[in-house]
């Protein structure tokens, strides 16, 4: 049985319809990347994933059950989520913020325990942010406000976490950094992840599938090899892309084709 199950999932902002009929499921373990141009929806996807955006029709269950039976901490319990925005004026500092990841799990007087110091720890160790707990989140670079987000996920023990462009704004050492934690999470604690991404090079070699959606529907989903061809990807996002294979993963390969190029003929 399936981990996360979309069942016909139909999405409104106001009167707009941005998801339809999106079904899809996700295993345990699973690296899933939603892609997709801009407008298609993959944000408002994932956060009703989360149970932060309502269902206009369809379901989602997670272990068999129905978001819309969870409550609010034992949904946490069960999913994190790691948004795309990040407010650097958070007035708190790492180790705050980190083991605020640990609110689904306490009591009535919500009180941190030394078990709770412990896991936070922990956290900022697995992220190498350990060294910053101290300092305010307005004192870091993006990625390593990046990381302490995800090192406050991880503090939330949850089974699933759901990612929104955790690599956009950072330099390539930064993507891959997060990209590798990402993977490492998923080998070493069985994590399911689920991510939006706008990088298709990332995606193609992170993933174990992809689900690519144009204007709010299922273009296609299936490996990054199923999923990115150079057809496809072209009339999804209006431009012309070039699909060969990364020589040193042996995974597809995405190249932006300009027109200058186009017109020298190079690319049939």
């Amino acid at each position: 049985m399936s981990l996360i199950d979309i069942r016909g999932v139909s999405l409104k902002y106001g009167d707009r319809q941005v998801i339809k009929q999106v079904s899809a499921q996700i295993e345990q373990g699973e690296f899933f990347v939603i892609i997709g141009p801009n407008g298609a929806g993959k944000t408002t996807l994932l956060k009703a994933l989360s149970g932060l955006h309502a269902l206009v029709e369809g379901d989602i269950q997670i272990r068999q059950r129905s978001i819309k039976n969870y409550a609010k901490k034992e949904l946490a319990r069960n999913l994190a989520l790691v948004p795309q925005q990040i407010n650097a004026d958070f007035p708190f500092t790492v180790a705050e913020t980190v083991l605020m990841g640990r609110y689904p799990h306490l009591g009535l007087l919500a009180v941190e325990g030394k078990r709770d110091m412990e896991l936070a720890e922990q956290a900022m160790e697995f992220t190498e942010v350990v060294h910053l707990a101290g300092r305010r989140l307005g004192q870091l670079s993006g990625g390593e406000r990046q990381r302490v987000i995800i090192a406050r996920a991880i503090c939330q023990q949850s089974q699933i976490l759901l990612l929104d462009e955790p690599t956009a704004s950072l330099d390539p050492a930064h993507q891959l950094r997060i990209m590798d934690l990402m993977e490492r999470l998923r080998c070493e604690a069985q994590i399911t992840i689920v991510m939006v991404s706008h990088d298709l090079n990332l995606a193609a070699s992170y993933a174990d599938r992809l689900l690519l959606l144009k204007d709010g529907k299922v273009e296609k989903i299936g490996t990054p090899r199923q999923v990115l061809t150079g057809k496809r990807l072209s009339q999804s996002y209006g431009c012309t892309l070039l699909v060969d294979e990364n020589p040193l993963l042996g995974k597809p390969r995405v190249s932006l084709v300009s027109e200058k190029v186009m017109a020298k003929g190079i690319v049939a």
